[in-house]
């Protein structure tokens, strides 16, 4: 055995141990960036070595199978992924393998934007468009054509084309129309997008088309797939110019390069450039342009040895750390925030970003006055680095979590032993009462549309609720009384809460908000007894009697339930005449069917009121399925704190979209992205 072929051995060897370690045992022995490093190593030498490759090999995983959401599709010519260059050293290497395997003569390269969307594959027969597919795995996709025929760039037919031919390009949502869509939310008192990326494979994935309408979605053309009695294209350029004369939307900002060197100048140039775009990109894609020599390359089980992503860094900024701030949900968690002199990062001005928890503060040592380095966790999440301590001010004093909550100087907030989490255990507390009343409207609980935060404050500071149950006795005179509305919208506000009397019984249960108590253990619970009062009432071995409920979940209903108040409440919600469940809800809500089925969820970090166990077994219950690994047919990837580096690095090449911890609910109980 030579010593490479013994090294990819190794590596192969390696490797897999440490992906057991992480994705089955949870229990990580080297960093996300050595582990990456052991990756790249293996890639490069499978790539110089062909004949050392192997089918199984850690290094040719592409992804699972494309969701069951929508129907499959079959490409006739494989969707491929790209490999990796994460700065211009590894650009270098890239090229130095393009040139041995093309005996020196590489001819011309070709950059392009990266724009950040969704890769979609456009067939047309005879000139009209039969199918438009997501990538999927890179054999089969999912059908999205309802949804794409809404996109004003996609021609539906086209003059003097092929009779088959398959455009490639990415869907993706305009900046400007990303804020245009924010501000209407904000204005109705909606919750705003997360992303464009996000804004825009939540769109494509819509059931409704009119909603996907409504998002005005853009696309840019890149590529051919199968195309039968079409030109000879010669050259990606030629590609480029055909596609065009067929009537799609090519980017205009693509650069022909004759050398490595203005090649790396034109990615730094795009890096440099990538906020006045009108769009996002997250790096830029290097092409031979010769089609001839891209065939002589060819292509690895996942990816083409004659293209390449160079994906741009973490945009990162310093800025400096005003405060050390906290607030407090609905479960009276308190979490630590950092006020940030407001720093534009990654397209998008950030002046907030989470610090989770006391441990997290203390381990990252940040302190009022510091400057520290803020980034965007996978290119959404803002989040501190931690402070550049050569520039912290003297005197600064590390932060201290305070002893009491923001309601009152006499609620002493506590921490548990076995939880990273603070918490105000105040029933009175006001900032609880708001988010509560803000999660019992969430579209995951109630869903009362227009019942937004703004409102709700409204309510509460004029008095006119307390509490969940004072909604139902609300007046037209009393809404219509409140700044900003008139009499449309006190309608429409007085219609929403009332229609909200008759969901299901399992919603009302999760927006009752019982700490672990979410939307899977209300449906399971509603399933089995159907009634919410047989529920308070059910002994404890009929409670662990349905599977995935323990004694926490036990605990938490008997402690719910044995405060006086809360009994109240359940009362006067059911004199209001809320729904509290039948005999016929047994059967509606044990259907085996749910809203996430046929979709992989992906869970990295801590959710909070989760182990990491209970989180995925959030989704599978849902009849979702929870994996260890981002793949291409993930749906969504969940980001909580301590969250790794390689699920986001991997659903950042896939285009996944990304939701945090609070859109979590959400997800689990519409199966839709939270918008």
């Amino acid at each position: 055995m030579s010593d490479i072929e013994g090294r990819i051995v190794e590596l192969r060897a390696q490797i897999a141990r440490h992906n057991r370690l992480y994705h089955e045992l949870d229990e990580p022995e080297i960093p996300d960036a050595d582990y990456d490093a052991l990756v790249r190593e293996l890639r490069d030498l499978e790539s110089a070595h062909p004949e050392l490759a192997a089918p199984d090999s850690p290094s040719q995983m592409v992804g699972g199978a494309a969701s069951a959401t929508f129907a499959p599709v079959t490409h006739a010519v494989a969707m491929t992924s790209l490999d990796n260059a994460m700065d211009a050293d590894e650009l270098r290497a890239w090229a130095d393998r393009v040139d041995r395997g093309l005996d020196g003569d590489v001819g011309s390269y070709v950059v392009e934007p990266k724009i950040d969307g969704l890769a979609i594959s456009l067939r047309y027969e005879d000139g009209q468009l039969v199918t438009a597919a997501t990538r999927g795995d890179g054999r089969v996709g999912e059908d999205v054509t309802a949804n794409v025929r809404t996109i004003g760039d996609v021609p539906h037919r086209l003059a003097g084309a092929p009779s088959v031919v398959e455009v490639r390009g990415e869907i993706y949502m305009p900046i400007s129309v990303f804020d245009d869509l924010n501000e209407g939310f904000r204005q109705a008192g909606q919750k705003v997008l997360a992303n464009p990326r996000n804004a825009a494979a939540g769109t494509l994935r819509q059931k409704d088309p009119a909603v996907a309408a409504s998002r005005r979605l853009s696309l840019w053309a890149y590529q051919l797939g199968e195309v039968i009695g079409g030109p000879e294209l010669t050259t990606h350029a030629a590609t480029l110019e055909f596609m065009t004369g067929l009537g799609f939307p090519v980017n205009d900002h693509i650069v022909a390069c004759t050398t490595i060197d203005e090649v790396i100048e034109t990615c730094h140039d795009l890096e440099r450039h990538r906020h006045d775009l009108g769009y996002e990109i997250d790096g830029a894609v290097v092409k031979i342009d010769d089609r001839a020599r891209q065939e002589r390359l060819g292509h690895t089980s996942r990816a083409p040895r004659w293209a390449i992503a160079y994906k741009f860094p973490p945009e990162e900024r310093t800025t400096t750390l005003i405060d050390i701030q906290i607030s407090v949900g609905r479960t009276g968690r308190v979490t630590p925030f950092a006020v940030l002199e407001p720093v534009v990062v990654a397209g998008s001005t950030v002046s907030m970003a989470t610090l989770h928890n006391a441990d997290q503060v203390a381990a990252k040592d940040v302190r009022p006055g510091d400057t520290v380095i803020v980034r965007k966790a996978g290119d959404v999440i803002p989040e501190v680095v931690g402070p550049v301590l050569s520039l912290r001010p003297e005197g600064a004093t590390p932060w201290r979590f305070p002893r009491t909550c923001l309601c009152s100087d006499d609620s002493i907030l506590v921490r548990l032993n076995d939880e990273a989490d603070t918490r105000c255990v105040n029933p009175s507390c006001r900032f609880q009462r708001d988010q509560k009343l803000a999660y019992w409207a969430s579209r995951g609980a109630m869903d009362i549309e227009g019942l937004g935060e703004r409102t709700i404050i409204q309510l509460t500071e004029a008095g006119l609720v307390a509490d969940v149950a004072d909604l139902y006795s609300l007046t037209r005179d009393e809404i219509g009384a409140l700044e900003g509305f008139a009499e449309l919208s006190t309608d429409n506000l007085i219609s929403a809460i009332a229609e909200s009397k008759d969901r299901p019984a399992h919603r009302v249960l999760t927006a009752l908000g019982i700490r672990h108590v979410g939307p899977t253990v209300a449906a399971a619970l509603v399933g089995r007894f159907g009634r919410l009062d047989t529920i308070w009432e059910a002994s404890d071995d009929d409670l662990t009697a349905i599977d995935g409920i323990g004694d926490a979940v036990v605990n938490s209903i008997r402690v719910w339930w044995a405060q006086p108040a809360n009994r109240d409440l359940v009362a006067r919600l059911a004199g209001a005449g809320v729904n509290m469940g039948s005999e016929a809800e047994i059967v509606t809500a044990s259907d085996e069917t749910g809203p996430l089925t046929g979709k992989s969820i992906v869970i990295t970090g801590t959710v909070p009121g989760h182990t990491r166990s209970s989180a995925r077994a959030e989704v599978t219950q849902r009849g979702g399925t929870s994996p260890s690994a981002v793949s291409a047919s993930t749906f969504a990837l969940v980001v909580g704190a301590g969250a790794g580096a390689s699920k986001l690095s991997a659903a950042e090449r896939w285009g996944i979209p990304i939701v945090d911890v609070e859109g979590f609910d959400e997800l689990l109980s519409s199966g839709e992205l939270p918008t």
